[in-house]
């Protein structure tokens, strides 16, 4: 199923828990935890993940560190600080707040580290009833991973993202080969995929689009409701470099979120 309700891929304490394994293909995951206090252990095993506040703060504790995330009220309250988990490692968290986990199965163990809420690169793109507004704070060029990226987008209300629809799904060496997850918050909004297998579902908080390969786009947020986005986005190979490559054969992906 490529449209995921919120609850349904719940599994305590996790209110939404996507592996490689449940999605049905290889690199990409994305948990998101709902916490008032309670510490939370868990180890990343072959996942490199971040830790990123949706609203509200924490305390990460990994590898010895001790990261304090101030977060935010809200996701349409501007970027915020995260932090990076690497590969086989135990982490623990605690704090007040709903938190997303994205995650790619990874082969370099890189150091944990902190990510602070200045340094995400702001973007805003397209025109008219296109414009939106990027948070490229796990872009290639912004934050190095192994095989993680990710991207946060602000569509205003009446308007329309990730558009024009794209793809990443043509091993050629011109498309960056990608699994891509959609988390939403905010809306009603409506996402479309399309052209090897179709969604067209109405999102909401919490919901979910799978996109394993297919064109995908666009996003619209229903008048008078904002809608976020959280893309998660890993594949094999140099996929993360050429994703934000500069070179016009590249160039489908750096325009289309």
């Amino acid at each position: 199923m490529s449209h995921i309700p919120y609850g349904s891929a719940a599994a305590p304490p996790w209110s939404v828990a996507i592996d490689p394994e449940s999605a049905k293909w290889t690199f990409c995951g994305l948990r998101v935890l709902d916490v008032q206090g309670e510490p939370i252990e868990f180890e990343t095993g072959g996942d490199e993940q971040l830790v990123v506040p949706l609203s509200g703060s924490c305390l990460v504790e990994c590898d010895g560190m001790r990261m304090s995330l101030g977060g935010r009220e809200s996701v349409f309250d501007g970027p915020t600080d995260f932090a990076y988990l690497p590969i086989g490692t135990q982490a623990r968290i605690v704090g007040y707040g709903r938190f997303a986990l994205p995650a790619a199965r990874a082969t370099r163990r890189l150091p944990a580290r902190y990510g602070p809420a200045q340094d995400v690169p702001i973007e805003v793109r397209g025109g008219g009833a296109a414009t939106r507004t990027l948070r490229n704070f796990c872009a290639p060029d912004a934050f190095e991973c192994d095989r993680l990226m990710a991207v946060e987008v602000i569509t205003p209300g009446g308007n329309w993202s990730s558009y024009p629809p794209h793809k990443h799904d043509t091993p050629d060496g011109q498309e960056a080969v990608l699994e891509e997850i959609y988390y939403f918050e905010g809306g009603p909004g409506v996402q479309q995929v399309y052209g090897t297998h179709e969604v067209l579902a109405q999102v909401e908080a919490g919901d979910v689009v799978l996109v394993p390969h297919g064109y995908h786009g666009p996003s619209m947020a229903m008048p008078g409701y904002d809608l976020y986005y959280l893309n998660v986005l890993a594949g094999p190979g140099e996929e993360r470099s050429m994703a934000f490559s500069d070179d016009p054969r590249h160039a489908w992906i750096r325009g289309t979120w």
